[in-house]
């Protein structure tokens, strides 16, 4: 049973993020926009199951639930501790973490493995733990030629910054290695 360490605010307004003193996972991202995709999560369904979550978000020792703007922050906060309070901390998962992390380059050529892998070194070290402070994360779905296809997790997936300006700047970064790719959000 994961305990509450922290809870932080978000650029997003409408996203809070709690970090926990025991992990969830073990690297494996759980996201999910609706009730129907977390129907099989436990711990997502049961936090949909309160009104105004519009989104939960999860990896490893944090989780960001997003609401729809009509709830007091303070109340719905109290609300969404007792199911993360009740959620089973995760076991060891290194072969999921490792599935996960193989899925994005399954049927590439070595050549576009290569360079996914590259591209995904750059996020890591220079993206991904920004938006991971900021309650949120971005997941690489896949890429074809120079179109580089990623969806925004957390709160970041409803953040407008992240869909415009962060888009801009992870595209700008990830140019001086791959000067022709285009990055898409999905």
């Amino acid at each position: 049973m994961p305990k509450i360490a922290e809870i932080e605010g978000t650029p997003n307004r409408n996203a809070l993020k709690f970090i926990l003193k025991e992990p969830l996972t073990w690297g494996v991202t759980c996201s999910y926009d609706n009730a129907e995709q977390a129907k099989d999560d436990p711990l997502a369904a049961a936090l949909f199951d309160i009104d105004h979550v519009t989104n939960v978000f999860y990896v490893d020792r944090w989780i960001t639930i997003t609401q729809d703007g009509g709830a007091d922050w303070q109340d719905l906060a109290r609300e969404v501790a007792d199911p993360i309070r009740a959620a089973p901390a995760a076991a060891s998962g290194s072969a999921a973490k490792i599935e996960a992390a193989s899925s994005a380059i399954a049927g590439l050529s070595l050549e576009d493995q290569q360079r996914l892998e590259t591209i995904n070194m750059l996020l890591e070290e220079e993206v991904r733990p920004y938006l991971q402070n900021d309650g949120g994360d971005l997941h690489v779905l896949g890429l074809e030629g120079n179109k580089l296809s990623v969806h925004y997790q957390g709160a970041c997936g409803t953040c407008p910054s992240s869909i415009s300006g962060t888009l801009r700047g992870i595209q700008n970064m990830l140019r001086s290695i791959e000067p022709d790719i285009v990055v898409v959000a999905v």
